[in-house]
């Protein structure tokens, strides 16, 4: 089982493997940005009912593709309790945190916050990918939070002006388990992807006490369930998976700077779903992030604008 270590010893994969893993992160990122519209059409579900149910059919949905596999596939789970704890924790975790900064907290301001996750990916990777970092991801991941700032602060009632401690600091810790999350996951590279199932459904089997404790049950309508159904295949199934491969092999830095995309992505579908008027902020907001996550893909080998100049071309 691969140990934990703040510093990778091992070789960088090939560009193009690793160009392939970061693409995969764009899969889960933009999954993601589905996931405020199909919690919106989830109705009045309860938060810890709805992380059961969208995480129990992730669950069966992992199991179906394991048994269509072969019984060999399930040998795949047998991980160390260590692993198992870790993507539990960091997953749960993360939801549990982030339902209480919106229950506790303004949501723009604790939403704001919670989006720290991908600029401190950025920040962390500085330290994980010595020889692949530049300046160009920091640069990029700046402008796409600023981006962010704007989407959310820019279309919402003026600043609180009061200090909600308990919420501000839940989606400070949010976006430190994620980010943490998704940095430490690379030295889990050889834990195959397929655990991700088997994480699903102790999540799911988590929030149901807590659901059960908490909340009151709401019985779904059919159009809450295809919500739902959504919810367990698409943002809380296959993006867990598609993130945790390129975590492990795709270019950490790229990826939390391409991340900005995803609350971009998350307000227009609002926006064309009829959820949020369109405002001023979402252009400058798109420009922000555009240009941000163009710096931080621009590759200088294809456009070496930079060295042209130097040689007076």
């Amino acid at each position: 089982m691969a140990k934990l270590n703040i510093y990778s010893t091992q070789p960088l994969e090939s560009t193009k493997a690793q160009s392939t893993a970061t693409g995969i992160g764009v899969v889960a990122i933009v999954l993601w940005s589905s996931l405020a519209l199909l919690t919106k059409f989830s109705g009045n579900i309860p938060p810890f009912q709805l992380l059961f149910l969208s995480f129990f059919i992730a669950f069966l949905s992992s199991l179906a593709i394991l048994f269509k596999r072969g019984r060999a596939s399930f040998r795949l789970w047998r991980q160390s309790a260590q692993v198992w704890a870790f993507k539990f924790a960091a997953i749960f975790f993360y939801h549990a945190l982030y339902f209480f900064a919106l229950q506790s907290a303004p949501p723009a301001e604790a939403s704001l916050l919670a989006y720290l996750w991908p600029l401190l990916i950025v920040i962390f990777s500085i330290f994980v990918e010595r020889k692949t970092f530049q300046p160009k991801h920091l640069v990029g991941a700046a402008l796409g939070f600023g981006g962010c700032a704007v989407a959310i602060l820019g279309q919402s009632v003026p600043l609180s002006g009061t200090w909600n401690y308990g919420g501000y600091a839940a989606a400070l810790l949010c976006a430190l388990v994620w980010s943490g999350y998704s940095v430490i996951n690379r030295r889990y590279a050889d834990v195959p992807s397929e655990i991700m199932g088997g994480v699903c459904g102790l999540v799911a089997l988590a929030a149901l006490p807590i659901h059960l404790m908490t909340e009151s049950t709401v019985f779904p309508t059919i159009s809450q369930w295809i919500s739902v159904m959504l919810l367990g295949v698409g943002p809380t199934g296959l993006a867990f998976f598609a993130w945790d491969y390129a975590t492990k092999h795709g270019r950490l830095s790229t990826i939390g700077a391409l991340s900005y995309l995803s609350p971009l992505f998350s307000t227009l579908l609002l926006i064309a779903a009829g959820w949020t008027a369109p405002h001023w902020a979402i252009v400058v907001a798109t420009l922000l992030i555009v240009v941000g996550a163009v710096i931080a893909t621009l590759d200088r080998k294809r456009f070496p604008f930079g060295q042209a100049n130097r040689n007076g071309v």
